[in-house]
């Protein structure tokens, strides 16, 4: 019989020939088992035992998260994960059943693209998720400064001239991250422009600080200003357990568990677009115990190599999170 455990023993395992098999397997477990989900489904009167293929899955809209619980099973939450939003307009909850399985899968979703977390020093520019609780970014960096074991990996709010030298300052032959939110890392390259020895990631929001910018005029500045060759970007949201993230240029790549389908944006039922603008669904083997295949309201290109590009919001959607530019 399946059961959540059985699932998170294989989503390590997962390959190109296994992807659609488990994900099937766990559309299919989700839902019966999974409220909302079953709901969802009824409506849409969909016949659970027919879908035979990844595209014909029903993808839940990401809204849900703002008005109902969604949950696979019956268990108590952790803690729960929240949206930031600039409008008012509500926020996301995520209850998450173990927060050492979000750690720990966030650490393989880094590792898979940049090796041991213990080669880096991390220093984040982060100040307004640090403003505030429930943060699952805050979570995830905070276990990456911990496990890194440097005395100089850390949180910056406000004490930029300690940054800097932390920065100019890290012997031990490791490199340095540098991970901030885009109007952070914009203030710093504007206040601060000077050479740095480090690799810079940047997590998308403007947060109504700063003028949207694209991302290629946003990456532009920055190395520009630091000179560095690439800026790498980080895609994740309050609603997913899963990362992606691009190794500079605007591509993202997915790890093995995750995978993006483009939809159609004037029929949101057809699916598996290709090097055109859609709408991003993402199918997450990770979310567990909330729902795997979710509906987002960004827009993107999807390409045959799995990659995927973030040209910005679908109309009307709330500016939420840590995605907030516009190609």
């Amino acid at each position: 019989m399946e059961s959540i455990k059985s699932f998170e023993s294989e989503i390590y395992e997962v390959n190109g020939n296994s992807f659609v098999d488990i994900a099937l397997r766990l559309f299919r477990f989700q839902a019966q088992h999974n409220l909302v989900y079953r709901s969802f489904i009824q409506h849409l009167g969909t016949d659970v035992g027919a879908i035979r293929e990844i595209n014909d899955i029903p993808f839940m809209p990401i809204s849900f998260f703002k008005e109902h619980t969604i949950k696979t099973g019956t268990w108590d939450a952790q803690l729960v994960f929240t949206s930031s939003s600039t409008t008012g307009t509500g926020v996301s909850r995520h209850e998450v059943a173990s927060l050492d399985f979000y750690l720990n899968h966030a650490t393989r979703c880094f590792e898979f693209f940049f090796g041991a977390i213990t080669r880096y020093h991390f220093l984040a520019l982060l100040p307004s998720y640090l403003e505030r609780e429930g943060s699952s970014l805050i979570a995830m960096m905070d276990h990456f400064i911990k496990a890194s074991g440097s005395p100089r990996s850390g949180f910056y709010l406000h004490n930029v001239e300690q940054l800097l030298r932390d920065l100019t300052d890290a012997p031990d032959g490791r490199e340095i991250i540098l991970w901030g939110v885009s109007f952070a890392l914009l203030d710093l390259a504007e206040q601060h422009p000077g050479a740095l020895p480090a690799m810079i990631f940047e997590t998308g929001g403007m947060k109504g600080r700063r003028k949207e910018l694209t991302r290629d005029e946003l990456h532009e500045t920055i190395t520009r200003s630091f000179g560095v060759r690439i800026i790498h970007s980080e895609y994740g949201m309050t609603e997913l357990m899963s990362q992606a993230y691009t190794q500079g240029g605007s591509r993202f790549n997915c790890p093995p568990w995750m995978r993006i389908v483009g939809r159609d944006l004037t029929d949101p039922l057809t699916r598996g677009l290709l090097n055109d603008t859609a709408g991003i669904n993402v199918i997450d083997l990770a979310n567990l115990h909330s729902v795997a295949f979710i509906e987002t309201q960004d827009l993107g290109k999807v390409f045959g190599d799995g990659s995927f590009e973030i040209m910005g919001r679908t109309d009307n959607s709330d500016v939420r999170g840590c995605n907030l530019l516009v190609n």
